[in-house]
């Protein structure tokens, strides 16, 4: 029959055990994401927490270190040397009596444990039973004028597994014990226990003032913590505290238990501080998942018309309607010079290309930088309140400190923009490739200019033999009635015009198109940048919430 309690006993630990390390990581986790982000007390508390822990996994979990803490003259070192049966330590009215802890342990307990716990006095007693694997520690007082020896107590009150608080009757309401010790513990109920030392003083009246101290407990939030009355001096209720170490000592889940709650405490300590659901409200399953869904689709989605308001601000600073019109300019201007009038495109070339007084190339050229000028003012300030309008949609709801964090994101880059605007509009492609009408239509205005200039050259060849009365020398046909010279001057000329007249109709359409398809590639290498500066940071830090809330949530355990 032992040994099947015993078995059940080993598995129900190592179950404990293995959700306790499972909580640990994601307290880890969690106090990672929240470092930098989150007030530093509760992220080192729980930064500690995970050391601590880990150190005390690490060593003998057979052993239950269980404290006597408490006042000045409560009788803890009288009560400890009862425990252990033999005088271990001093015992006197002069104060404070104790000034080291000492360890009184039964069975043997891993030294490695006891140097852990930086413990010198050290006695060993026989062990045997259930007090087998006990370490009794005698705390120096709480409230000792020695500020070495508090000092003390809260070192090792943190590193315990179990607190027993030692008060007397005189004592058992002082402030100092309830808002500087057990009210910090009020999740650690399981791990403490209260003795009412000097029990024997009180005579009839020590149920009443039991039940006082168990009141005061109630208020505190420690209502489920047991309550003992003893007399260390007569003897009187040291077996029920006995019991009561005996059965936490047998279990040996008291180390779990205190770690444990430990996770508990600074898990929803850190939950406050990241606005997250408090330890009141932890039961309205309701609210929290709509706040998973609502952090979700922050984190998914964000502002569509704020992030198009912030990618227009952008483009207007990164002179993206310049872009557009230089392109359809440069489309004009070199479709004229491919399908013009010829006689009239050099003075077309006198002018520079738009896109080339930009500094802009046909083909992609991230590396050069523009001759674009540099954002406004007022430019500036649109896309400074663009991005303060997503991150407060993006955050809008969200509890201190996630909407200054949000546009503490959002501008972390903004040094940069300017620099990737300039090299998103260099590498973007306009797509000024030549159209292929271009080119026969070219080799037909030569033609045309050629029949122009041949007539021409005829009608001069005519005039000089006119003057020099050799006309007759050479015939002049007609054309349709009209000299052939004259035809062909007249007809290159006209015919040029039309087609230089259409040519440039069919390139204005075609400017337009070409300068709505560059804007629209200026556009997405504009989102691009956008994206990568200022969304995908605000996405992170929601995100990080969300991580951080799951991380906690896991971190609370069952």
């Amino acid at each position: 029959m032992t040994d099947l309690l015993d078995r059940r006993r080993g598995a129900r630990r190592e179950r404990a055990a293995g959700t306790l390390d499972r909580r640990l990581v994601a307290l880890k986790e969690a106090a990672g994401l929240a470092a930098g982000r989150l007030d530093d007390r509760p992220v080192e508390e729980a930064q500690a927490v995970v050391r601590r822990a880990g150190e005390r996994l690490g060593h003998d979990l057979e052993a239950t270190v269980v404290a006597l803490a408490g006042p000045t003259g409560a009788g803890k070192s009288t009560l400890f040397n009862v425990l252990a049966g033999r005088p271990l330590v001093a015992e006197g009215v002069r104060r404070p009596t104790t000034a080291i802890a000492t360890a009184a342990i039964w069975g043997a307990a891993a030294p490695g444990l006891l140097d852990w716990l930086e413990v010198p006095a050290r006695h060993r007693l026989e062990g045997g039973g259930d007090t087998d694997g006990l370490v009794l520690l005698d705390l120096p007082d709480f409230d000792s004028v020695e500020a070495a020896h508090r000092v003390e107590v809260d070192r090792l009150v943190r590193l315990v597994d179990l607190l027993v608080w030692v008060v007397d009757p005189q004592k058992y309401a002082d402030a100092a014990l309830h808002e500087r010790y057990l009210r910090p513990l009020a999740g650690h109920a399981a791990a403490m226990l209260v003795v009412l030392n000097q029990a024997d003083r009180l005579g009839e009246q020590a149920p009443r003032a039991r039940a006082d101290l168990e009141r005061l407990l109630g208020a505190g939030g420690l209502g489920g913590i047991p309550v003992l009355a003893a007399s260390a001096r007569t003897g009187e209720g040291v077996d029920a505290l006995r019991r009561a170490l005996a059965e936490r000592v047998a279990g040996r889940e008291a180390a779990l238990a205190r770690l444990a709650a430990d996770v508990d405490a600074v898990a929803a300590s850190l939950e406050a501080a990241a606005g997250g659901k408090s330890a009141a409200g932890r039961g309205r399953s309701g609210r929290d998942g709509s706040e998973a869904a609502t952090g979700r689709s922050r984190a998914a989605g964000l502002g569509r018309r704020d992030r198009d308001r912030l990618v227009a601000s952008l483009g207007s600073a990164a002179g993206l309607p310049a872009v557009e019109a230089a392109v359809g300019a440069a489309h004009r201007r070199r479709g004229a010079l491919a399908a013009g009038f010829p006689w009239l495109s050099w003075l077309r070339r006198l002018r520079p290309d738009p896109l080339r007084r930009l500094r802009l190339g046909d083909a992609p050229r991230e590396e050069v930088r523009t001759s674009l000028p540099r954002a406004t003012p007022v430019q500036r300030g649109l896309v400074d309140a663009a991005v303060r309008e997503l991150a407060r949609d993006a955050a809008g709801g969200l509890p201190d400190p996630w909407p200054g964090l949000a546009r503490s994101a959002a501008v972390a880059r903004e040094a940069e923009v300017a620099e990737r605007l300039d090299r998103a509009v260099a590498g973007a492609d306009l797509g000024m490739t030549r159209p292929r009408w271009w080119t026969p239509a070219r080799w037909v205005q030569l033609g045309l200019a050629a029949l122009a200039l041949g007539g021409a050259l005829w009608l001069v060849l005519l005039a000089g033999l006119g003057y020099l009365q050799l006309g007759d020398v050479l015939p002049t046909p007609d054309l349709a009635g009209i000299p052939a010279p004259t035809a062909l001057l007249g007809g290159g000329l006209v015919l040029g015009a039309l087609l230089a007249l259409l040519a440039r109709m069919v390139n204005r359409a075609g400017a337009r198109r070409r300068a709505r398809r560059a804007r629209r590639a200026l556009d997405a290498r504009v989102t691009t940048v956008a994206d990568e500066l200022v969304v995908e940071p605000l996405k992170a830090e929601l995100a990080a919430r969300e991580r951080l809330l799951a991380a906690l949530a896991a971190a609370r355990g069952p």
